[in-house]
């Protein structure tokens, strides 16, 4: 059965880490990347048992595959502080190593977000897959995008059972906060490639975003959380849009790098 390093990278987790860790205890080993946690989060890790580092935070990618990189095992589980792998994906993910990993160079697995006091089962937000689970071998946190990084690998990929929990926001002004950043990482990596914003990506692109995710997809079925979801993280591509404006015209000045992660990456485009 081959080994399985669990990665996490951390910044001012204290309160959302040990449930995290946790979750990953069919782990044979957990790498903690931390980039200058201020509270408990180091001292909580260590006592868990995980093996703890620190490195300056220089973008979501990078901080992600130095951990990989550090990992003593070529099997490598990446999750986010803000993310639990629940019973049902820990079992399947233990099958496949039973089975060796067999045809597979990655797995993926939906994730699951809650949204103030409710998990999120339509809309743009589910089933939000996620390769997580790779041989680093062949693949890994590859690109130039240190926002809305996605891993991969040069091999078949392999769908599990199961849901990786997400719980990525600790209120809602945590959620505009995050918002307004990743809005902001964003429009400087598309400013960065020349791209430039328009009529189209002010005002359809949210309204798209809005429309596929609450009427297409079905987000009204959650409810108000369906509804406040959609609305807001529509507003993040118009914010999006107007940051890389003000970035085009020199009104807005590129933000200097940070050696803080604002708590977990985001997938796709269902909001941080």
């Amino acid at each position: 059965m081959p080994p399985i390093s669990a990665t996490v990278i951390t910044f001012d987790e204290a309160d959302r880490l040990a449930d995290c860790l946790a979750s990953l205890a069919f782990c044979d080993e957990i790498v903690v990347v931390d980039s200058g946690s201020t509270d408990a989060t180091r001292d909580i890790a260590a006592a868990a048992g995980a093996r703890v580092l620190v490195r300056p935070f220089d973008g979501f990618r990078r901080q992600k595959q130095f951990a990989v990189e550090q990992a003593t095992h070529d099997w490598v589980l990446c999750v986010d502080a803000d993310e639990r792998v629940d019973a049902r994906l820990a079992e399947a993910i233990r099958a496949a190593r039973d089975g060796g990993f067999a045809g597979a160079a990655g797995y993926r697995f939906a994730r699951c977000s809650e949204y103030f006091g409710r998990f999120l089962r339509h809309g743009n937000a589910y089933p939000d897959r996620q390769m997580r689970l790779f041989d680093r071998r062949r693949g890994g946190w590859q690109g130039d995008r240190e926002i809305h990084e996605r891993a991969s690998v040069d091999g078949p990929v392999r769908t599990l059972d199961g849901h990786l929990l997400h719980l990525p926001f600790r209120s809602f002004e945590h959620q505009l906060a995050k918002g307004h950043q990743y809005a902001r990482m964003m429009a400087e990596h598309a400013h960065a490639r020349g791209k430039r914003a328009s009529l189209e990506k002010l005002v359809l692109a949210p309204w798209w975003r809005f429309w596929r995710g609450y009427v297409l997809r079905g987000g009204f079925l959650d409810g108000w959380a369906g509804l406040v979801h959609a609305y807001v993280t529509a507003d993040n591509a118009r914010q999006k849009a107007i940051q890389l404006w003000l970035l085009e015209r020199g009104l807005n000045a590129p933000s200097a790098p940070s050696s803080q992660a604002p708590g977990g990456s985001a997938g796709r485009d269902t909001g941080p």
